[in-house]
């Protein structure tokens, strides 16, 4: 199961990531319409909200995809100022103003967890698409209000779950929906694990940080280094549900894609974790849950590597973003037929995007999908915190005869941010 992210660890990730925002983005002739690319007056014109280490490299890859950079939000006035530096494009303190330019088709949005759809229902009413970063939100109810804002204002929207564009992903899924393990009768789930520390020492807000803009919806505490980066806000539950949610959002995405778990009846849902006690870093770690669907279904989702399966009845199949292995090999060997499950195909996240952008059509990774896998991490850390099993219903989307575990459904927003 662990063989194909053998080796990879957060450390090499954020190395990675740190690299790459690094590197400076030149504006080469390509802008200008060279290498069989259409001049920037007939590209997307795209902007960033989130110019941190994950924002810039998913906003290098619409650039190279076509994209025309334009706009650069960020409470960081060096991260902001040095893409529009680059690019020669306009910097700004606050998103609204970013989000009020006319000439701006569309958006990537790569803050902090609690900002998310905050910022993705805010692009909607201004009419721009977006590229929304995963995971989708901190609550079941801003899913749902983020899934309403992108439909009811006629918006094309993309989650950052890259691996449908990768094609043994979407292979891996058109066998498991065409049937060829059989009737499915388990499922695997496995996500990289969360970090405990974090220090929860009051410190000054460094120059060059809008502190206040940075925590936008999330209850207000005292700046403690949370916005630099390394074991940070994705491993505070003020901030978000950490890697069950952060991570989870990958191999869950694989989930849906290839199953859908919308339509199987009330889920059972229960689960053990650890929740550290002590340093800022609260978010559940070495997870253990069990899913049981009512059409007899049986899913574990627990920490490890980056990895989904589908056992059937005739076989099984395990889908990573690194590859894919099944069981009898000869399953992957199949060529699918004319009438079998074909699913969207794009190569290029990004490209694929934009592309929508100018069809007006929905992009690999849309909406409801993104609502459907956020929803198994957030039930699964309701579960976890209220210590007890719930019952959720993926029709209705609700939590059936229980007042106390749906009162987290939703969360408390922190003045004037509102949906």
């Amino acid at each position: 199961m662990n063989a194909h992210w053998k080796g990879f660890t957060r450390r090499r990730f954020l190395k990675g990531a740190a690299a790459a925002v690094a590197a400076p983005y030149v504006l080469t002739s390509t802008a200008l319409g060279a290498a069989g690319q259409p001049a920037a007056s007939e590209r997307v014109t795209i902007g960033l909200i989130g110019c941190g280490s994950q924002g810039s490299g998913v906003f290098r890859g619409l650039i190279g995809a076509g994209g025309q950079p334009i706009a650069f939000a960020d409470p960081w006035v060096d991260r902001r100022e040095k893409w529009a530096q680059q690019t020669g494009g306009t910097a700004y303190a606050d998103f609204r103003e970013l989000l009020a330019r006319d000439d701006l088709d569309a958006v990537c949005i790569a803050t902090t967890d609690c900002w998310h759809v905050h910022h993705t229902v805010a692009a909607a009413k201004a009419g721009k698409d977006m590229y929304t970063e995963k995971p989708l939100s901190v609550s079941i109810r801003e899913d749902q209000i983020c899934r309403d804002a992108v439909r009811r204002y006629g918006r094309m929207f993309q989650y950052g779950t890259q691996q449908r564009s990768s094609a043994h992903c979407r292979y891996g899924c058109e066998l498991v929906r065409s049937g060829y393990i059989g009737e499915v009768r388990e499922i695997t789930v496995v996500a990289p694990d969360s970090v405990e520390g974090g220090s929860n020492t009051p410190l000054p807000v460094p120059e060059g940080l809008d502190y206040d803009m940075w925590l936008g919806p999330a209850l207000w505490k005292p700046y403690c280094g949370q916005a630099i980066g390394g074991n940070g806000w994705w491993h505070d539950y003020d901030y978000a549900l950490g890697f069950i949610a952060g991570w989870g959002a990958h191999p869950l995405d694989i989930l849906v894609w290839g199953y859908d778990t919308h339509k199987t009846g009330p889920w059972e849902v229960e689960g053990t974790a650890h929740i550290p006690t002590t340093g800022r870093n609260n978010v559940v770690m070495k997870w253990d849950v069990d899913i049981r669907m009512a059409n007899g279904v049986k899913m574990k989702f627990k920490p490890g590597s980056d990895y989904t399966e589908f056992k059937g009845t005739e076989g099984w199949i395990g889908i990573s973003r690194g590859g894919i292995k099944a069981d009898p090999p000869s399953l992957l060997k199949i060529k699918l037929k004319p009438d079998d499950v074909h699913l969207v195909e794009s190569r290029n996240h990004g490209g694929n995007f934009l592309e929508s952008v100018k069809t007006r059509k929905d992009p690999v990774s849309y909406i409801e999908d993104a609502v459907r896998s956020d929803i198994f991490s957030q039930v699964s850390d309701i579960a976890i915190r209220e210590g007890r099993k719930i019952v959720w219903d993926p029709g209705k989307e609700e939590i059936i005869g229980d007042e106390a575990a749906s009162r987290r459904l939703s969360r408390v927003w922190r003045d004037p941010w509102r949906l």
